[in-house]
């Protein structure tokens, strides 16, 4: 029986403090918007990043992505030398042309980070460099628009250049400017962002430049991503307050020439959602997130438009010099979809970062400042041992909450947890998962999500289980980073090799016999686990049908990487979770012993 360090059973269930977030991008599955996609006859892919995130020096290995192989050969006179090859595969590319923020909060520096974190190459034009921190701006000095249009020549002349996003453009001057190096160097898409004013509220940009945005920017931007009091002002001053009034604003923006405009209504009173308003020309979506309650708002604006420039620049490959509209058009809402998931995501996960005295405070693009905490537990093969994966099935026919389950599966030496919810609410799911945190993280045991990358990230989850159908796990290690665990199911030696290739920390085998808990699974059997086994470079846990009475022929097969098997019924479908996961525990732990 498994009790808690410094913990007795009467308090083993003492809930520890960790940190939190919501739901991350879209493009973990992009499944919320199929629907509106299908319509528009094109479905959202697994979006890859651009370089895989390399793992950290604790695994066994990093995974590099390089464009330059050097080939060593030898000269006639024996002495080495060096060949370089040099593959020229096409980054994704953003450049923003936007202000700097001293603070790192807004500015060219939010819009690094994000496109950064979208794993996107962002190169920068620098149109004013202001003094800045969370209690406001305390000045702003504009760059000569001789010496914009010298950098815009330098980035757009040389390095191809998918999207162009822009921000602060403090001067008609730099505006002109700008329209003219993109009639002279034409890219794919063009995101506008009309910074005006701060999130603070102070004014960036002369009043005066209005008229320029209107007659000159406009009609070249392919998304207008304005907050109401900038949609506000682009429209003389239109009073936005309603819903109603952001579609009305969103349909007269889009007459002023952009392809499609969203109206952001992060600052309508008196709604309980975060609230934003898409407009292509013909149809209007509405699309709501809960309104996260923090200081740690500054930079969201340029971050969205940001992620939106950087999620275009992926799929610029599909865009044509004459753009198709209804394609265009859903490759605009899909990425505007992908930009707001992740910026909730980094709101809820930032909302208690303190850094500053103002009211005002910055974020954490890439989701990690509050993983130095060193809350999680870290993965071990050795954790596979007694892999029990819950079921909300099982726990409503027996009466008992998840959050019970999981703590008598622990205590009767359950070594890791998978939460499995496939029918769960979103907010629902990531709940319990927090709830469940609190109960595996005395005991280091590490608790996984299944399939679902978002709710691992929000919940602060140890890592996910994926099946062949589910996100990539090159996908899931570039949003979960090095710490986090990763399994994926196989059946095939080509899928582990696979697994290990795109950074997988162990996989999950079988079927092995057949199951109830998941339909039309095809069953590998014994020789089928060995032999992925065999082949397997990481460890392994035995799933499918496993119980107490096939249990030890699973682990007597003679493959040294087969740590453990995975039960699901054998002890959540049994009226006490803990006596059945004990007595499990102990006939595997004394198999184990009688091998060694």
């Amino acid at each position: 029986m498994k009790y808690p360090p410094d913990s007795t059973p009467a308090n083993s269930a003492a809930a520890i403090f960790f940190f939190f977030f919501s739901a991350v991008s879209m493009a973990c599955s992009g499944l919320l918007f199929n629907s509106f996609v299908d319509n528009k006859c094109f479905r959202p892919c697994h979006l890859k990043p651009a370089v895989p995130y390399p793992r950290s020096l604790s695994t066994s290995r990093f995974y590099l992505t390089s464009s330059l192989r050097i080939s060593m050969s030898m000269e006639e006179n024996g002495a080495p030398t060096q060949g370089f090859e040099v593959s020229r595969k096409k980054l994704p590319h953003v450049l923003t042309v936007a202000g700097s923020d001293s603070g790192a909060g807004a500015g060219i520096q939010a819009d690094l980070k994000a496109c950064a974190a979208r794993g996107v190459y962002c190169s920068t034009v620098i149109t004013a460099v202001t003094a800045q921190n969370t209690a406001g701006v305390q000045g702003v000095n504009i760059v000569p628009d001789e010496f914009v249009a010298q950098q815009l020549r330098s980035v757009l002349s040389d390095m191809e250049v998918d999207v162009v996003k822009t921000g602060m453009l403090p001067s008609i001057e730099i505006v002109k400017v700008l329209q003219r190096s993109l009639k002279e160097f034409p890219v794919r898409a063009v995101v506008v962002d009309p910074v005006m004013v701060s999130t603070s509220g102070d004014v960036l940009a002369d009043p005066s430049i209005l008229s320029s945005f209107r007659e000159e920017l406009l009609m070249m931007a392919d998304i207008l991503t304005p907050n109401l009091k900038e949609a506000s002002n682009l429209l003389g001053g239109m009073r936005l307050e309603t819903v109603a009034d952001m579609r009305h604003a969103a349909k007269l923006l889009h007459s002023l020439g952009p392809r499609s405009v969203l109206v952001k209504g992060g600052d309508l009173p008196e709604s309980f959602d975060a609230v934003d308003v898409f407009f292509d020309g013909e149809e209007y979506h509405e699309l709501r997130s809960p309104r996260v309650k923090t200081r740690n708002t500054h930079g969201t604006g340029c971050t969205l438009a940001s992620c939106i420039a950087a999620e275009l620049a992926k799929g610029s490959s599909m865009l044509s010099a004459v753009k198709v509209t209804p394609l265009w058009l859903c490759m605009c809402f899909y990425s505007y979809a992908l930009a707001k998931r992740y910026v909730e995501t980094a709101l809820e996960y930032s909302k208690d970062i303190i850094l500053g005295n103002g009211a005002q405070g910055p974020f954490d693009h890439f989701l990690r400042l509050k993983h130095n905490s060193g809350t999680g537990v870290t993965f071990s093969g050795n954790d596979l041992f007694l892999y029990a994966v819950t079921d909300s099935g099982m726990n409503e026919k027996w009466g008992r909450p998840m959050e019970v389950a999981v703590k008598e599966a622990i205590e009767g030496g359950a070594t890791i947890i998978q939460l499995r919810e496939k029918n769960a609410e979103t907010r629902k799911f990531i709940e319990t998962a927090k709830a469940c945190l609190k109960i595996c993280r005395p005991y280091k045991v590490p608790l996984l999500i299944n399939d679902r990358i978002d709710v691992a990230l929000a919940s602060d989850a140890d890592g996910v289980h994926l099946g062949q159908s589910d996100t990539p796990a090159q996908v899931a290690r570039a949003l979960l980073g090095p710490e986090k665990a990763i399994g994926v199911s196989c059946k095939t030696v080509e899928q582990a090799h696979q697994a290990w290739v795109d950074g997988a920390d162990y996989i999950g085998c079988g079927g092995v016999y057949p199951t109830s808990t998941k339909a039309n699974n095809t069953t590998v059997g014994l020789d089928g686990l060995k032999t992925v086994c065999l082949a397997s470079k990481l460890p392994v846990v035995a799933i499918g049908g496993i119980n107490a009475s096939n249990a030890i022929p699973v682990l007597g097969i003679g493959a040294p990487n087969l740590k453990g098997v995975a039960v699901v019924s054998a002890v959540f479908d049994r009226s006490s979770v803990a006596t059945e996961t004990r007595n499990l525990h102990s006939m595997l732990t004394e198999a184990v012993s009688k091998a060694n």
